[in-house]
């Protein structure tokens, strides 16, 4: 492929820009999310793969770590 195929594109050099100010700004959210979560609810998540399949432990967990 011709090495100078994206220098005929009109504008090309603001689509890098664009794509890390997208993810900068996911990151940041994510940061944000991510410090200002309970720690309650990310330790009931965290042990939700280890649950059996049963819906009432399931139901039960959830339940007690939203009436807290």
């Amino acid at each position: 492929m011709d090495k100078n195929v994206l220098q005929s594109i009109a504008g090309v050099e603001i689509y890098p820009i664009i794509s890390l100010a997208i993810f900068g700004l996911f990151f940041l959210g994510l940061l944000v999310y991510v410090l200002l979560s309970k720690r309650q609810h990310l330790d009931t998540m965290s042990q939700l793969p280890l649950l059996d399949n049963d819906d009432s432990t399931l139901q039960a967990t959830l339940n007690h770590n939203v009436l807290c």
